[in-house]
């Protein structure tokens, strides 16, 4: 598939767009990291891509491969700069949007947010047609009536939602062609090709999603396909989904909703590969950048994919990574509200104007302006010496913030640096505990361009006694993304009572679904030998209201055996989540999973030797814990085995700076990581 020796992993991120690429001649995998131009995010890429291709000795025609991660869908829900859609459903069912779950967020508040609601009422259509659970027509579908009321609202989306589509998706086609037929150029998304499942609350949102982030996923490939031939610059172009696979430009024009958390994935793609490598099967994953902390959990070397998120209220009834994301980064802006109550964050500073210290008009005090004041950044090294800070307007803004505290401006900064670890601790301990895990039984692997500050303190706080810094932890999640492989997840909802009567439905559904898959791998030019397929079951027992996701491996044609061991696999799932299982009662499959993975090439890497120069770069005095310290600051490209750090001490490196807190030791391990122990 890829025959150019160059392979390019993008994530675009609300600060920094990182790269990390890869030259097969050579073996050799580097970083790159460059602003994020939030207008045109591909303009930043094309900058970062040739910044890196003249810094590393490559021509742009060398480069075969973009594996490209992107905010464009998170930022356009998050901003809500979305197409003006229109929702046609079965008549009766306007209002699901609004309906919700019932589900209220804050039980305590007198006036709760309403739920999102991205239609208005009045664009939301009831049509004409009905379908039974069976998959059985109650009601023809009328298309001449609803093709005139759609015209009237002149839509630059269209979202079609049918109850018990699932089973039948024969009206939502019907309907679909017809109104292309008519409007060739208006997107249309229908519930049967994006969400195939039962629940039509968040099967109907997740495909109004989809619908009005069609155009603006396709405007933004429209800008990057202009500038691909400059400078000989054409690579194979794949998207990163929310599952942590990839897909092809088609597939991610049609479904842009399944790039929601497209750059994230990357980290907890990274982490899984990373745990195999350090032999540590369980570890919480940090990535901690400019605007955003994401944790996700690696147990028994895997992370978890989850059958539904959430973004800004909305649920999202596709697979993806399990992800925890708070609004805590560098770029988190710190203030004091009516009282005199100190907060950070989840307001950002983001790329512009970025942090006070970037100098590019920020006047407010950030996480990064904390840890500048407190000598945990060195102002002439940020970026591997690519920006210089400015010190002075740090200070001064921290003075004012001081100021209204009756704090002096390092208690202040300090105070920053103590909420912003709490809330960081707090997501880690939410990650695990619902789970039923312990932190005790996990080491915390930091990475992101500010994660490395925290980490230790963060452990402190968890009670962890190993922390880990990977090798390039600054653009971790492009490397993530570097080895992923096309994915595709295809789904079907159809309820079955666990046992012998029900194998010959799950045998036919099962074939259909995997028939489906090996033809989309056929397209997506994967050959037969690079195709993995695997199978999985939402379940239940009688009487629930929920799932848990259970995988069930390569099936083809199940037979009693697999089904027993199926149902046990299930018990111990229920057990893990909520401390007990019902073995004697019913078990229900409600939807049946096929992931499709085509494999790409993966080539040899390399870590490069350390550099020949001394290993401590000198000394800087650090505050912590209320005094100023002297600490010794190492040069992370120059570590050698047997270098031994303790702590207070600063480690820095190109793309990220790490603070080893007093009463920790790090030293270098296998994979060129950095491993830091508890020695109090």
């Amino acid at each position: 598939m890829e025959t150019r020796p160059v392979r390019i992993a993008v994530d675009i991120g609300g600060t920094f767009t990182d790269l990390q690429i890869l030259d097969a001649r050579s073996s050799n995998i580097v970083a790159w990291k460059t602003p994020t131009t939030p207008a045109d995010p591909s303009e930043g890429l094309m900058i970062g891509v040739r910044e890196a291709a003249e810094k590393f000795g490559f021509a742009l025609s060398d480069v075969g491969l973009l594996l490209h991660g992107t905010t464009i869908a998170t930022n356009a829900v998050l901003e809500r700069k979305l197409a003006n859609g229109v929702l046609l459903t079965t008549a009766g069912f306007e209002d699901v949007l609004e309906i919700t779950r019932h589900v209220r967020r804050d039980i305590y508040g007198l006036a709760p947010d309403p739920f999102p609601c991205l239609i208005a009422r009045d664009r939301r259509l009831g049509v004409t047609e009905r379908i039974k659970a069976d998959g059985s027509v109650e009601t023809p579908l009328d298309i001449g009536t609803t093709l005139q009321a759609l015209a009237a609202l002149q839509p630059e989306a269209v979202a079609i939602s049918f109850l018990h589509s699932y089973a039948n998706p024969g009206h939502e086609r019907a309907l679909r062609d017809a109104i292309l037929a008519a409007h060739p150029a208006l997107p249309v998304s229908i519930s049967s090709d994006i969400s195939p499942e039962i629940r039509e609350y968040e099967r109907t949102s997740t495909t109004v999603l989809n619908a009005v982030l069609v155009p603006v996923v396709r405007a933004y490939m429209e800008k990057l396909a202009a500038r691909l031939g400059q400078g000989g610059f054409s690579p194979r172009i794949f998207l990163v989904q929310s599952n942590g696979g990839v897909c092809s430009l088609e597939t991610a024009a049609a479904q842009p909703a399944r790039l929601l958390l497209s750059g994230p994935s990357g980290g907890a793609l990274a982490a899984s590969r990373i745990a195999g490598e350090l032999a540590r099967p369980n570890l919480v994953a940090v990535d901690m950048g400019g605007t955003s902390y994401d944790v996700s959990v690696v147990q028994n070397g895997g992370v978890s994919i989850v059958t539904q998120g959430e973004i800004d209220g909305l649920p999202v009834r596709l697979p993806m990574v399990e992800m925890r994301t708070i609004g805590a980064g560098g770029g988190s802006i710190a203030a004091v509200q009516a009282g005199g109550r100190l907060t950070v964050g989840p307001r950002s500073a983001g790329a512009r104007p970025g942090p006070v210290a970037y100098g590019r008009g920020g006047t407010e005090p950030t996480v990064t302006d904390a840890n500048l004041a407190l000598g945990r950044l060195d102002a002439q090294f940020f970026l591997g010496g690519a920006m210089q800070l400015d010190m002075g307007a740090t200070d001064a803004a921290l003075n004012r913030l001081g100021a209204a505290l009756g704090l002096g401006p390092e208690a202040a900064a300090e105070g920053i640096l103590a909420l912003t670890n709490a809330s960081l601790a707090a997501a880690v301990r939410l990650s695990l505990f619902e789970k039923g895990l312990h932190p005790r039984d996990f080491s915390l692997l930091s990475f992101g361009g500010a994660g490395g500050l925290h980490a230790t303190e963060v452990a402190d706080e968890m009670g962890m006694s190993e922390v880990i810094f990977p090798r390039e932890p600054g653009t971790l999640s492009a490397y993530g993304i570097m080895f992923s492989d096309l994915v595709q997840d295809i789904s079907r909802s159809r309820l079955f009572t666990l046992g012998a009567p029900a194998l010959p439905g799950l045998t036919a559904l099962i074939g259909e679904l995997r028939e489906e898959a090996e033809a989309r791998l056929a397209r997506d030019g994967v050959a037969p030998a690079d195709r993995v397929l695997s199978v999985a079951a939402d379940m239940r027992y009688l009487g629930q209201a929920f799932e848990l996701l259970v995988p069930w491996g390569d099936v083809t044609t199940p037979d009693t055996a697999a089904l027993a061991s199926l149902e046990a696999r299930f018990h111990d799932a229920h057990r893990q989540r909520f401390s007990y299982s019902s073995e004697g009662e019913v078990v229900e499959i409600v939807t049946l999973r096929v992931t499709a993975t085509g494999r790409l090439p993966r080539p040899e890497t390399t870590a490069p030797a350390p550099a020949e120069r001394a290993s401590v770069k000198g000394v800087r005095k650090v505050f912590a814990n209320g005094i100023w310290h002297q600490a010794v600051i190492w040069d992370r490209e120059a570590l050698k085995p047997g270098d031994v750090i303790e702590g207070p001490a600063i480690i820095e490196e190109a793309f990220a700076t790490h603070y080893i807190a007093a009463g920790w030791k790090a030293g270098l391990a296998d994979a060129g990581a950095i491993i830091a122990t508890r020695s109090l």
